[in-house]
This record gives C-alpha cells, sequence and structure tokens, in this order.
C-alpha cells in the first residue's frame, strides 16, 4: 500500500474537517450548504461526538428552514443525543417557538427523551406549548 492509499478503517482527515463544516453550517442555519452535502450523499442524522444530529444543531440554535429541509430529507426529529435529549426540548428549552412549530409539524413527540419537551415546557412556565 503506498502512503497516499487510504487505510480500511479509517476516515480521511478532509472527511472529519467536512463532518465539522457541516455541523458549523447546521448551528448557522446555513440551510443551503447542508442540504447540497446531504443531497450528495452527506448522511441525513450525521452525528457529532456528544450524539447532536445536524437537525438536533439546527433547532437548538433556531434555524427552522435549516429543521424542515433536514426533515424532509429523512432525519429523525425524535433522535437523542448522549445526554437523552430530543431536538424539541432543546428548542423549548431555548424558546425557539418557530422551531418547535416545524417539528410538532413534523412528527416530533413531545413525549420523548429525558427530559421530555413536555416536561421541559412545563418547567419554563410554557405547558400551553403542548395543550
Amino acid at each position: 500500500m503506498s502512503e497516499h492509499e487510504p487505510v480500511p478503517g479509517q476516515v480521511d482527515d478532509a472527511v472529519i474537517e467536512l463532518a465539522h463544516q457541516l455541523f458549523d453550517w447546521a448551528r448557522a442555519g446555513e440551510t443551503e450548504r447542508v442540504e447540497a452535502y446531504v443531497r450528495a450523499g452527506a448522511p441525513a442524522n450525521l452525528t457529532d461526538d456528544a450524539g447532536n444530529t445536524l437537525l438536533m444543531l439546527a433547532a437548538y440554535h433556531g434555524h427552522p428552514a435549516t429543521v424542515a429541509m433536514l426533515a424532509g430529507r429523512g432525519a429523525d426529529v425524535d433522535r437523542l443525543n448522549d445526554r437523552g435529549q430530543s431536538p424539541l426540548a432543546g428548542a423549548v428549552f431555548k424558546d425557539e417557538q418557530e422551531v418547535v412549530r416545524t417539528l410538532l409539524e413534523a412528527g416530533a413527540d413531545p413525549d420523548t427523551g429525558s427530559p421530555t419537551a413536555r416536561e421541559t415546557a412545563a418547567m419554563f412556565g410554557r405547558p400551553e406549548l403542548f395543550g
């Protein structure tokens, strides 16, 4: 094997850098950029080292268009991070009401995770979010 051939089981540094860039773009609400890479084959449920998906990061940082695009491209709206938190609970915690609506329209379950989005809403005096 030459020094320029990839070693099976190892991830190229460029791939790792691209993943970091995708997470940054999701946090920043760069919907078109994230969508271009997802269309090209990047996993819609790509997770960082804490289990946060692109959708979780977009939701937590208040980007409903990015959340809607990712959900429409197959991202799991209820996927929990390594701490058991859901994107919906994160959006409730950050009081991102448009993201909450977007996630609910995409089928997010307010009773998933720990604490659940419903419990988070009650903790922050917003129980009306889920009736």
